[in-house]
């Protein structure tokens, strides 16, 4: 840490922070008043940012200055931890980890590597082959789902949705085959002229979706919990209990050592930084990862109204301190809801 560091509270930076005001709040909660809550966002009004202790506004993701913004933003705010909630935004300041430190920001965001593979639903398929952890059949053409029905190895109904995609967009659940054929050409489109990205060295439309079984059982969410040393410390469980627009929406934490296995596999393979949310449904015997996010999700409260405090952890991981453990525990069979609140914009 800088001298010139030295000089001011510690300061916490929320990227692209959103609707995600409760995050701002579980920070500012962590720091116990002797730190500050910096949160960016391309538009001024958005929840995070009317409640953090500093708004900075900055341009799209997608936009070329993008990451240095970010880097001035954490020089002149003498930013301690950086944490993000988008994934967009991750595979933009990905790449500035080492910068960042540099100049004395400690970053809760993975690697390039690490990213890509999250983002890349392909990718992760075969790193949770390689790491023993079970998921859905899955395809890259419509031709290899078809012969895979005919084959008997998989059957409808399937999913189609984008390859690098994010928030639910674009997933279908098709009954056969004309269906199929059908929304992928429909999907191509919709990716096309959505925000998301076909993918580096995708090699062009039609790498843009794949093509899953679909699994029908009970989904779990899991916070898997690395340190800032890209180390596995612990995973925390919920059943959801209902979703609305992608994100968990009611859910009910749970001691589940099978689950939690598959996140210290997680943990202990990939080498996230941070924190990580992912996606498992239980089938059976059978418990399939569908997808990992390496951020904050929006399952994330679940766990903290149960006893967790990652903000905290971070906080202290961040200024080279340990971690209490009682933030890395959670009690089992505490339900819990979302809530809408309101945010005043004008004074």
């Amino acid at each position: 840490m800088s001298a010139e560091q030295h000089q001011h509270p510690f300061r916490v930076l929320i990227s692209t922070v959103g609707r995600r005001s409760y995050l701002v709040e579980f920070f500012r909660q962590a720091l116990g008043g002797r730190g500050q809550v910096i949160a960016t966002n391309c538009t001024a009004n958005s929840p995070g940012m009317l409640v953090a202790d500093h708004a900075v506004v900055v341009p799209p993701v997608s936009a070329p200055e993008y990451p240095e913004v970010v880097l001035d933003t954490c020089r002149r705010y003498g930013v301690g931890l950086l944490c993000s909630v988008f994934d967009l935004d991750l595979v933009a300041i990905s790449p500035l980890k080492n910068s960042l430190l540099e100049g004395g920001t400690r970053s809760a965001v993975s690697s390039p590597e690490v990213v890509d593979i999250c983002f890349d639903k392909w990718k992760t398929v075969q790193f949770a082959s390689q790491a023993g952890i079970d998921t859905p059949k899955t395809y890259l053409s419509v031709d290899a789902a078809l012969q895979a029905v005919s084959a008997g190895s998989v059957r409808f109904p399937l999913i189609v949705k984008p390859r690098w995609g994010t928030g639910s967009i674009g997933v279908m659940k098709v009954l056969d085959s004309d269906a199929l054929t059908g929304v992928w050409r429909h999907l191509q489109s919709v990716v096309q002229e959505s925000y998301l990205p076909c993918g580096p060295g995708n090699g062009g439309r039609s790498g843009s979706l794949i093509i899953q079984e679909y699994v029908r059982g009970q989904e779990f969410g899991l916070d898997v919990i690395n340190d800032l040393r890209d180390e596995y410390v612990c995973s925390f469980a919920k059943h959801k209990v209902s979703m609305r627009s992608g994100e968990t929406d009611e859910a009910v934490t749970v001691n589940t050592p099978e689950i939690e296995g598959i996140g210290r596999l997680i943990g202990t393979k990939l080498r996230h930084t941070g924190i990580l949310d992912a996606d498992i449904i239980r089938s059976g015997d059978r418990l399939c990862l569908l997808e990992m996010n390496p951020r904050f999700g929006g399952g994330y409260p679940f766990s903290h109204m149960a006893g967790a405090d990652v903000p905290a952890a971070l906080v202290s991981w961040a200024q080279g301190r340990e971690a209490d453990p009682g933030w890395l525990r959670v009690r089992p069979g505490i339900h819990c809801c979302k809530d809408i609140q309101m945010v005043r914009v004008n004074a």
